[in-house]
């Protein structure tokens, strides 16, 4: 009865004060408690999470892609401005995807999220889609380390 008591707590304070719940679990965790954790919401927090960090890493190459097409697409309209967002998204995905089950999501998806990062391109550009390349041009492993030439073109003399 007393560990009904404790579950259905455990159960209120996920629903109430969701960092609280974390925090509660982290002790039963620490102190080996298991037993007394709320499985039914950690397994469902373990899978949003998990979730998260895959639309986290397709969010990044969109916009990695985005800003990479767009430069590459518009070298008259580059500025020095336009390379910090790229070394930004490259940084970020290797945090989140440069090994394990993340950096394998990113290969998998990489051409649908290439498609939607043409169709932003295409949109803030005002460029047809069609004058985008139709597959992905960038293998990952570029994505993740690339070296950007100069922000700005020299003057043609």
């Amino acid at each position: 009865m007393a560990a009904t008591r404790a579950l259905d707590t455990l159960s209120s304070l996920y629903e109430l004060d969701e960092t609280a719940w974390l925090d509660l679990m982290a002790d039963l965790a620490r102190e080996g408690r298991v037993e007394e954790f709320d499985l039914a919401h950690l397994a469902e927090f373990l899978s949003d999470i998990a979730r998260r960090d895959r639309r986290e890493v397709e969010s990044r190459l969109v916009v990695l892609l985005l800003h990479l097409l767009k430069w590459e697409f518009q070298p008259d309209r580059r500025t020095r401005s336009w390379r910090a967002p790229l070394i930004e998204q490259r940084q970020e995905l290797n945090a989140v995807a440069s090994k394990g089950v993340l950096r394998a999501h990113a290969e998998e998806t990489l051409p649908a999220v290439y498609e939607r990062a043409v169709e932003r391109a295409a949109a803030e550009t005002g460029l047809p889609v069609d004058r985008f390349p139709s597959e992905c041009p960038y293998p990952l492993e570029q994505l993740l380390t690339m070296v950007l030439p100069e922000a700005v073109p020299k003057a043609r003399s």
